[in-house]
């Protein structure tokens, strides 16, 4: 679409010297990392066919509340959608920036909760607005509100009057009962990629006429994790505490008490030597120069994760994780330890940082956790498989034959043949990909779900091993996520693997083209021809077939 701009441009709202609200956006090409969206909003308003209701959904700092404001302004700018305050700001556009618009009424559900506040809303509702062609309510972190509150919402929701429009944000989109949900048109913004954050943010520093390395910039796309917001008020802190115009990769990294990631590599390197002694005074180092240990486990398991894909992971890939020494050093790493010692390694550390909020002196568990997967790499961790080490312990039938008392022979067998029958049920619940979509339904696992269906390419799904293609969409704790759940469902351990094959196409493209071939099927039917010539204009939207 021609009115649409990819890419940076920042747009000053006030002479604020606070980066996130000078560089707020104003307008549908202001706006980075949600074209998709902003594209059918766009669309939807030019052809007044907008929604009563709108849901933008979300991660803090991703742009919900901006995106309300813009789509308020589009609904009411007195220069049309087309050229909306490109040139000459309208009254009602300056009014909705400086959040003081007569009919459009900003909440804030997280101070308002009550079912009162919302009935006085409702209330206030009934009156035509003022000065604009629509009164908007922009409801934030609307998932805060009573469930006395979203009943009385229900009502005017379903049937508001044309003047009015209700627009809400939210982080925590579970919390929402599906009774509102259903009434709005919901709207999932989505992380911004990383080059995307990188080069809006370098536009900034020169905009700002301020010297920021590359790194520094990289470093920030990181820790931010695809929040505009939180990304914006990271430069801003860096820029600020040293106070000039120039901030170094290593300046940027003692300001945010960040520790390189060759710090831990070099860790796990010491680890699969087996030194003991170096292990804990390498880990006091790291500790003592200000990282706390379930900061410590996470970056851990950022290591483990890239030793284990470091094949799929391109250099100056998305995350920005990894620079060129660090990325030599995993090659290496991977090349000293079996796929089966790194999942070994992942489920320790899984185990610790649950762990870690039940005892008093986090750090004393950290080192022994150290210890352990020392102890594991002593005892010859490679030769031993994955499988035997994390399952249920099974005695073996040499050992069994030891055992002199026929009871506890008998009480052995009885319990492997029933932890056989239970695994067995369980790996035949999840056959295939649908099998593990309706599971992720029927445990409310939407995140998983929604992941499974529109962002995963399947390349091979067999017992309790997935391996699915390289998609840079995919949350990073997915495949985290997914196998902590498949165990617990399956009480197996699922091997889930990135592969640099392409994969099948996700289910979401399939029923899309299942849908296009059975309309262009019906086209073609005879029946379709005789419908034509009763009504012309008819627009195929879905067939559904019946089963005979």
């Amino acid at each position: 679409m021609s009115f649409f701009q990819v890419g940076w441009s920042p747009v000053m709202t006030n002479n604020s010297k606070i980066l996130a609200l000078k560089y707020r956006p104003q307008t549908f090409k202001d706006l980075i990392g949600q074209e998709e969206i902003a594209t059918t909003i766009y669309n939807s308003i030019k052809n007044n066919n907008s929604t009563n209701a709108f849901l933008f959904t979300g991660i803090r700092g991703i742009g919900k509340t901006t995106f309300a404001r813009i789509v308020a302004k589009a609904l009411n700018c007195e220069n049309s959608i087309t050229n909306m305050c490109e040139n000459k700001k309208c009254s009602h556009c300056i009014h909705i920036t400086n959040s003081n618009h007569i009919d459009v009424l900003e909440m804030d559900a997280a101070s308002k909760t009550g079912v009162e506040d919302v009935r006085e809303l409702i209330e206030f509702s009934r009156y035509p607005p003022s000065l604009a062609k629509y009164k908007i309510f922009i409801i934030d972190e609307v998932h805060m509100l009573s469930k006395q509150a979203f009943n009385a919402l229900l009502k005017t929701l379903e049937e508001p009057p044309k003047y009015l429009k209700f627009i809400f944000a939210t982080t925590e989109v579970k919390k929402i009962p599906i009774t509102v949900i259903s009434r709005c048109q919901r709207y999932d913004l989505s992380r911004i990629k990383s080059e995307e954050l990188f080069t809006y943010l370098k536009n900034i520093t020169l905009k700002e006429k301020k010297i920021v390395e590359d790194n520094a910039i990289k470093l920030i796309v990181k820790i931010s994790e695809g929040s505009v917001r939180d990304a914006l008020s990271l430069l801003d802190r860096a820029t600020i505490s040293k106070n000039e115009n120039n901030l170094t990769f290593e300046n940027a990294q003692k300001i945010f008490g960040y520790i390189d990631k060759s710090s831990y590599i070099d860790l796990l390197e010491i680890i699969l030597i087996g030194d003991e002694e170096k292990i804990i005074n390498h880990y006091r180092k790291l500790y003592n120069s200000g990282v706390e240990p379930s900061i410590f486990l996470n970056e851990f398991l950022e290591i483990l994760y890239f030793v284990k894909n470091i094949s799929y992971i391109e250099n100056e890939g998305t995350n920005f994780s990894l620079n060129d020494n660090d990325y030599k050093k995993l090659i290496s790493l991977s090349k000293k330890i079996e796929t089966s010692g790194v999942l070994l390694f992942w489920e320790f550390t899984l185990k610790t940082l649950k762990e870690i909020k039940l005892v008093s002196n986090p750090n004393l568990l950290i080192e022994m956790f150290l210890v352990q997967l020392s102890y594991l790499k002593k005892k010859k961790l490679k030769n031993n498989s994955y499988e035997n080490k994390i399952k249920n312990t099974k005695i073996k039938n040499t050992e069994i034959k030891k055992v002199k008392n026929n009871d506890a022979i008998s009480q052995i067998k009885n319990i492997k043949q029933e932890d056989e029958k239970i695994e067995k049920k369980y790996v035949e619940e999840i056959k295939n990909l649908d099998d593990l979509i309706k599971m992720c339904l029927a445990k409310k696992e939407m995140k998983l779900k929604y992941d499974l269906e529109n962002n995963v390419n399947l390349v091979s799904f067999s017992n309790t091993k997935i391996e699915i293609a390289f998609n840079e969409r995919l949350n990073k704790n997915f495949v985290k996520d997914l196998s902590e759940k498949l165990y617990d469902w399956t009480k197996n351990r699922w091997l889930i693997s990135f592969s640099k094959d392409k994969g099948s196409i996700s289910e979401k493209e399939k029923r899309i083209k299942l849908k296009e071939k059975n309309i262009a099927e019906f086209k073609n039917s005879n029946e379709y021809k005789n419908l034509l010539k009763i009504i012309p204009d008819i627009e195929l939207i879905e067939i559904n077939k019946k089963n005979d």
